[in-house]
């Protein structure tokens, strides 16, 4: 998905302001921008065409903040039959209802003028939406013309280095499939639990503590074993870097992986096999937190 850059959106005015614990903070509105920024419209349907092109269809910006607006107004509307109750949504639902991609194509463009000539300048980056790490990038400037459109524009400075940029794409896209897709885990302890991740469990006939038992499940479903403990005391385990199948087999067909389904089996094999209830919390695309004691 291509969105405007938080420098694009806050130094032309596309904001939101609000205060937070006491805190002011902004964020760029994409809605204002988007309705307001005719540039802006038709330079990111370009780099969508440009991209679909190249084999990289992309999500619509517009498009998904449309159904988004269109699925609050329906939540609003919806009622029980019987009781006439409201939808339940608490304002975390409220704050995950955003448009997902797993790659971000973050842009910031900046028409300039050369005497009666104009120019485009650019900087491109692909961000991975589940690590936030940038997995290719451009930047540069384009002809000057005095006809041409500010689309036009885009498509003449970017094409240069469109080649470079799509095959970082596809080096990330081949590591996905050979080392697994990057993600973080952080597991937790209820505070009425009454154990913690020090206490010890049977384990293949010999007792361990829990957080060992975590950690020797991470090596065995990992990609490759690959993984980074960060943190570990008796009440919490940061795990990042942890590369998860892009696919798994399961019931004879082979389906997507993403972090919550590979936090869930480790959910699975903690219940199943200590009687260890637990919560899943899904933290954006890319991190859970799984929450151990209780549902």
């Amino acid at each position: 998905m291509v969105m405007p850059s938080d420098q694009y959106c806050l130094s032309r005015g596309f904001k939101l302001t609000f205060t937070n614990q006491g805190m002011t903070q902004t964020l760029p509105d994409y809605r204002a921008a988007m309705q307001s920024d005719p540039n802006l419209r038709l330079v990111i349907t370009k780099m969508g065409q440009m991209m679909a092109d190249r084999g990289f269809p992309l999500k619509d910006l517009e498009a998904e903040m449309r159904n988004m607006m269109q699925e609050s107004a329906e939540s609003s509307m919806l009622t029980s039959s019987s009781s006439g109750s409201e939808m339940a949504e608490s304002p975390i639902d409220v704050l995950k209802r955003v448009a997902k991609a797993d790659i971000i194509l973050d842009l910031d463009f900046d028409l300039k003028a050369q005497g009666p000539s104009k120019y485009m300048v650019f900087n491109l980056r692909g961000l991975d939406a589940y690590t936030a790490k940038q997995v290719s990038g451009v930047a540069g400037a384009g002809r000057p013309s005095t006809s041409a459109t500010p689309e036009i524009l885009m498509e003449e400075a970017v094409l240069s280095h469109m080649d470079s940029f799509n095959a970082g794409l596809m080096r990330h896209f081949d590591d996905l499939f050979e080392n697994g897709r990057e993600v973080k885990v952080l597991v937790k302890v209820f505070n009425n639990w009454g154990e913690n991740l020090e206490s010890e469990f049977e384990s293949a006939g010999e007792t361990k503590e829990l957080s060992f038992i975590i950690e020797d499940w991470f090596a065995d479903n990992c990609v490759k074993g690959r993984f980074n403990l960060s943190d570990a005391t008796e009440n919490q385990m940061r795990f990042e870097q942890v590369r998860i199948p892009v696919m798994k087999l399961q019931s004879g067909r082979e389906r997507a992986v993403d972090t919550r389904s590979f936090v869930s089996d480790l959910r699975k094999h903690l219940t199943d096999k200590y009687q260890i209830q637990s919560k899943l919390y899904l933290r954006g695309l890319g991190e859970a937190w799984l929450i151990l004691g209780e549902k």
